[in-house]
């Protein structure tokens, strides 16, 4: 079987999350309306970042590559916003990739909430897109679960990952996602709090979110993801600063009575349990996240590791992200050289979380990187791209069969927010 690019290694990277977790495919639980991916095109089309195949991952690498840009104010050309806005189905929703805009979507469309939410963040940072997100928040909230949560693709049970995906949607339109409310009257930050690991696990795994309730068991991913959204937070958090010094604290397991529902309080413990989590994991491993891709060599995830950073920043955990900020400096610039778009705007957004320069992070620069795969900005300072240095031994881990994916059924994992391909 072929290698998959490089450009879906975060992709691939939540779908090993699923398989570890022995999720039931979603292939035997969702819609037959939610099947089919659209086709690999022949020729890549314009105003498109990256130049691998956009099948599962078109609209999130772009959407993450434009808000990436926005938030170090470079202006994107014109064709990849109107790429990105063209995506859009009449519904509201997003999928991975149209190949032909001209045609309605379909039955088989596969719609996604994650390429969604991440579409809504993007269009809602750069402004002047409100139709097209206003439509995307009203398809979101009316495939919202019971249990006030949202799986990648509608009809299968909520994720921990989509849920704070959404929430991070939400706010970025402007929405109160307190008050968007399930048929069962369920919030998001309900749905959330199900996958969070309290005081009835081992020790080691307290405060951690689980990816889903099925084979529940802690997984960072899912803990960053959830971090960030439990503080109503989407993908660009504000910058923390690497003095920043609010601990982070795991449950008290210790007879002191933990927060209970889904108020202000009880999302900020989670939060915080999350990220001490997230923080014990790292500095067990040399201050990186370990790829949880089933079969291969252990290997780290400068994906996750990227954030984990964001997450630790969005709680003003800013000294405990010091330590692995420092690593992805030193190792995150020739990972993104080969996985693409979304994975330098993962590391420019990981430096804008932590007050650093984008344009200076362990040599490289991030801007006139991320600039570099696509279409030329309207309007952006920025400098010719360096030769990186201190880039590290990170293997080439996320080459593996597109099957492992694809077998995993799970829309977003083919289409991953956390968190970024080509």
């Amino acid at each position: 079987m072929a290698p998959l690019a490089p450009s879906r290694a975060a992709l691939v990277r939540r779908a090993a999350v699923v398989c570890a977790a022995a999720l039931v495919p979603v292939a035997a639980t969702a819609p037959a309306a939610f099947a089919t991916p659209a086709p690999s095109p022949k020729k890549l089309p314009a105003g498109l970042y990256g130049s691998g195949d956009p099948q599962y991952d078109g609209v999130w690498r772009q959407s993450l590559a434009l808000l990436a840009q926005h938030t170090v104010q470079v202006k994107p050309a014109a064709t990849a916003v109107d790429w990105l806005t063209g995506q859009q189905c009449a519904d509201g929703a997003f999928t991975a990739y149209r190949a032909d805009t001209a045609k309605a979507c379909g039955a088989s469309t596969m719609r996604d909430t994650n390429q969604t939410g991440a579409a809504v963040q993007a269009l809602a940072a750069l402004g002047g897109h409100g139709q097209a997100v206003d439509k995307a928040v009203h398809w979101l909230t009316s495939v919202q679960n019971d249990d006030g949560g949202w799986p990648s693709m509608p009809g299968s049970p909520s994720d921990a990952n989509s849920t704070a995906v959404v929430i991070g949607a939400l706010a970025a339109a402007g929405e109160d996602p307190a008050k968007v409310t399930s048929p069962k009257g369920h919030t998001p930050y309900e749905g959330l709090l199900t996958f969070r690991l309290g005081c009835a696990v081992k020790p080691a795994e307290r405060g951690a979110f689980t990816f889903q309730l099925k084979g529940a068991a802690a997984n960072a991913d899912a803990s960053a993801a959830a971090a960030t959204g439990a503080l109503g937070k989407g993908f660009v958090v504000p910058a923390a600063g690497k003095d920043a010094d609010t601990p982070a604290d795991a449950p008290d397991c210790g007879g002191k009575k933990e927060p209970t529902g889904a108020d202000a309080a009880a999302l900020r413990s989670a939060a915080s349990g999350a990220s001490a989590y997230l923080v014990k994991e790292m500095d067990a491993h040399g201050q990186h996240l370990m790829s949880a891709m089933p079969g291969a060599e252990p290997q780290p995830d400068v994906g996750n590791t990227a954030d984990a950073v964001v997450a630790l920043a969005a709680g003003g955990h800013g000294a405990a992200a010091a330590k692995p900020l420092a690593w992805l400096e030193k190792n995150g610039p020739a990972w993104a050289k080969q996985a693409g778009p979304a994975a330098y705007a993962q590391l420019v957004l990981a430096a804008h979380a932590t007050g650093t320069d984008p344009r200076d992070f362990g040599g490289t620069d991030l801007v006139a990187a991320l600039n570099a795969t696509g279409p030329k900005p309207s309007a952006a300072a920025e400098k010719a791209v360096p030769k990186e240095k201190g880039t590290g031994s990170i293997s080439a881990w996320w080459l593996v069969p597109v099957g492992l994916a694809a077998g995993a059924g799970i829309g977003f994992l083919l289409s991953g927010r956390r968190k970024r391909g080509q």
